[in-house]
């Protein structure tokens, strides 16, 4: 098929590169002419396991182009994809402004029939307000042509988005017309090698629902399990232990049951707000979702109250070496980290820092942590411990799971681990020395 994707950030790259593995024609738009020039090039402008290879293969297989030519594009088309960012507004409610005017753009151009598919995660009633804005601009034109709007949520993980895309667990369509059903679910069949079974089909709304639902679901789970860590803690019981007890209940399981310093990323933090929003809209004070944001923000503060607790309020003098940045392992994603929260605590208190992440470190020195003084990165995770107070470990990168503790011991002034991610063990660190500090598990 011949599709254009509209808008080159994580969702549209990443679907329209996987799109084109499968042989469909594809071209990626995007007003950013800077960025496109670099995509032409291969330059991938967000790290993410595998893109990079599957994007110049199909680029050199022409399966794959990049343009700003959106009404070009529209010529030759089948299916357009909206792609493109729903930022959350200063009320907590996702920004429609770029998913309208494309829609807008969309209506402007178009020269024959099309599907137009809602790919950005956008509130209920979206569709409706994209089928209206088209509708405008066609009739501005004078011209009536057919075309039909078809909500397609992503469910992509940030550091396995191509995994998740060419094998997906579910693929959801949300369509009030057969026919373009029809031609979603020949677009996404070569995905699904055994059974269709897993292309569920509904409705626009309760497809634009299912997105929000699925991650203020996980978003709770992480919570939850961050709540009754802080009161492990308090209690003398072990977090890690009863994760164990409860994630053996099959009704439970052990995803998104570990506990931590919070969750962070372009999804979670902004579909839980978007959501809570949605339900206020319409007269529903939505209490349980409105607190899983609420411990959350907590949460993101609790390795820094540890410091704070062991060190004083004056950290004037302190340096910490911080392992990681990103929100999680295989991304460099800063959006909403714990990271950003955690250091800012802690120079503001006069505490100098020494960081270090595999991929986050740019992102952070330019954008994120910019305006943050008293910052220097390091090129290794040893390098960061020179005359350091203390060890924090943020980001659950595989390279920090198993280090030298020895050197560890060597290079910090004093043998101290702050731990966000509770990925060592306490009992192992205690017998070489180890004052260790992690979340839900009191430190003797």
């Amino acid at each position: 098929m011949k599709l254009t994707v509209i808008g080159t950030g994580y969702v549209g790259l990443v679907s329209g590169t996987c799109f084109a593995e499968m042989g469909n024609m594809v071209t990626c738009v995007d007003i950013d002419s800077g960025k496109i020039e670099k995509l032409k090039e291969g330059i991938i402008p967000i790290y993410e396991p595998g893109l990079e290879a599957m994007v110049k293969r199909n680029t050199e297989n022409k399966t794959l182009s990049f343009s700003t030519d959106l009404k070009a594009s529209l010529e030759k088309t089948q299916i357009a994809f909206i792609a493109v960012g729903t930022p959350m507004g200063e009320d907590g409610s996702a920004d429609l402004q770029y998913v309208l005017q494309v829609a807008k753009e969309i209506g402007t151009h178009m020269q024959h029939p099309l599907i137009i598919v809602d790919k950005s995660t956008v509130p209920v009633g979206t569709a409706d307000k994209v089928r209206e804005t088209i509708s405008r601009a066609l009739a501005d034109r004078n011209v009536d042509l057919d075309f039909h709007v078809v909500s397609n949520p992503e469910f992509l993980k940030e550091g396995d988005a191509i995994n998740d895309f060419m094998k997906p667990d579910r693929v959801v369509v949300g369509s009030d017309h057969e026919e373009s059903t029809a031609v979603m679910r020949s677009l996404y069949a070569p995905f699904f090698r055994s059974s269709m079974d897993r292309l569920i089909t509904m409705d626009v709304r309760s497809a634009e629902m299912t997105k929000y639902v699925a991650n203020a679901m996980l978003a709770t789970k992480i919570s939850f399990m961050n709540e009754v860590a802080n009161i492990c803690e308090l209690v003398g019981a072990d977090v890690n232990k009863v994760r164990i007890g409860i994630g053996s209940d099959s009704r439970i399981g052990y995803s998104f049951i570990y506990p931590g310093s919070g969750y962070g990323g372009s999804c979670f933090p902004k579909d839980v707000r978007a959501l809570h929003r949605t339900a206020a809209e319409h007269g529903y004070e939505a209490e349980l979702i409105g607190s899983v944001e609420a411990v959350n923000d907590r949460q993101k503060l609790v390795i820094s109250q540890k410091v704070i607790k062991h060190f004083g309020e004056d950290l004037k003098g302190k340096k910490f070496a911080i392992w990681g940045l990103a929100f999680k392992p295989q991304t460099d994603d800063m959006r909403e980290a714990p990271s950003i929260y955690i250091i800012k605590e802690l120079v503001k208190r006069g505490a100098k820092i020494q960081a270090y992440d595999p991929k986050a470190m740019e992102e952070a020195e330019h954008f994120y942590l910019k305006d943050v003084p008293g910052i220097t990165y390091h090129s290794s995770k040893y390098d960061t411990l020179h005359k350091a107070d203390a060890m924090i470990l943020l980001t659950e990168w595989k390279e920090f799971r198993a280090p030298d503790f020895m050197e560890l011991k060597a290079r910090l002034k004093q043998p101290l681990i702050f731990d966000g991610r509770n990925q060592y063990n306490s009992e192992s660190l205690k017998r070489i020395g180890f004052t260790y500090y992690q979340i839900g598990k009191k430190t003797d």
